[in-house]
């Protein structure tokens, strides 16, 4: 009697799993926003509106690739004077922004408050098919939305030799510029929070002679999939002269930094770590010959789980096809038709951790991946 039970409740899971996978289901996403942005404009004539539209489509492409080489491309440049042709929807917006003002330096006991004018906004979406339809025919790669976050630490020198660790107390300007960074590249950026375990586990002179193996160490407990480390001394004559650390794939890569303007300092690193993420990720579908791997997964007990993880592995970038291969008992194993391979597949769900690698083997020229689901 139990053993036909349990042989109903499969049979029934396995309709209920084939209909999720007839059907789309949505899948929670790393990264959001590729395909919008906003943009400040004067008025809502149809010039201005136009060159929105362009300055709009320039940040999409930007965020959707991650490198700004393709938005010199002869296809790119075309679609851009015409980027009306790509946009689904804009709306209207106001917001009040501060003025810039001179400092006051009269003797006063209550500050002023800061004037303020109403600024104009539209927020622009295009749809991400004709985006997409556009970089494939163009044979460029598009980046996933599911994207490895990057940990930033970096130290501070003065002119006088003092060192301190950066926060948006110590150098609010720095914090600022690279979270627009983060913003504009659609890159996920973080800092430490600089707690006491940190501190006890990195103090400025270790992450200033960028000590790799005490960087990974204190970097564990934030499971970045990268590390960027920084060390910047302002010179008495105004230069800004350092050195950088990029960690990723086990391998550290450290250049120099040199710059008289601090955005511009800051910029090189970050366009340089982002590139080089952008060109191991992003696939050009089209140029990618399709391999078939098998994913069995461990751990899915109930429906809901079932639907989270096809939810889950539907929405990876990679997987261009997806059906049921097995199921007994709480094991899952699904036929995915990949626009990539099954390394690049691997790095990809490394990304997120819902999957934890059991073991990987090859089942004659078949590769079969071995996970447990963990959300």
């Amino acid at each position: 009697m139990q053993e036909t039970s349990f042989s109903r409740v499969s049979t029934i899971l396995q309709i209920l799993v084939l209909f999720l996978l007839w059907f789309p289901v949505a899948s929670a996403l790393q990264v959001t926003g590729l395909y919008d942005h906003q943009v400040a404009v004067n008025n809502e004539s149809d010039a201005e509106r136009n060159r929105a539209f362009r300055e709009a489509l320039e940040a999409v492409i930007l965020k959707v690739t991650g490198e700004y080489r393709w938005l010199e491309h002869p296809r790119i440049e075309e679609a851009l004077g015409n980027a009306q042709s790509y946009v689904e929807a804009i709306s209207y917006s106001s917001e009040a922004v501060e003025l810039p003002q001179r400092p006051n330096f009269a003797a006063s006991t209550q500050p002023l408050a800061a004037p303020t004018m109403e600024q104009r906004f539209i927020e622009v979406n295009f749809a991400d098919t004709l985006i997409n339809e556009l970089l494939a025919n163009a044979n460029i790669p598009v980046w996933d939305t599911n994207r490895p976050s990057v940990l930033v630490w970096m130290v501070l020198q003065n002119t006088v030799g003092e060192r301190t660790m950066l926060t948006s107390d110590t150098n609010a300007q720095i914090v600022n510029y690279i979270q627009s960074f983060a913003s504009e590249r659609a890159i996920p950026i973080i800092f430490p929070v600089l707690d006491f375990e940190d501190r006890q586990n990195l103090s400025e002179d270790i992450v200033w002679a960028l000590e790799e193996e005490a960087i990974i160490g204190a970097s564990e407990r934030y499971g970045a999939d990268s590390i960027l480390t920084g060390r910047l001394h302002f010179t008495a004559s105004g230069e800004l002269v350092g050195l950088w650390q990029f960690i990723f794939q086990g391998q550290a890569d450290v250049f120099d930094g040199f710059d008289e303007d601090l955005e511009a300092y800051l910029h090189a690193p970050l366009d340089r770590v982002t590139n080089q993420l952008a060109s191991y990720f992003a696939l050009v579908p089209e140029a990618t010959t399709k391999q078939v791997v098998r994913l069995r997964v461990e751990g899915v007990s109930n429906l809901s789980e079932y639907s989270a993880l096809l939810s889950y592995v539907s929405g990876l970038g990679l997987v261009d096809t997806l059906s049921m291969a097995a199921l007994e008992g709480e094991s899952l194993e699904l036929e995915l038709g990949l626009v990539g391979d099954s390394d690049q597949l691997f790095e990809l769900i490394a990304l997120d951790r819902d999957l934890i690698p059991i073991q990987s083997s090859q089942d004659g020229s078949r590769s079969v991946l071995h996970y447990r689901w963990t959300r």
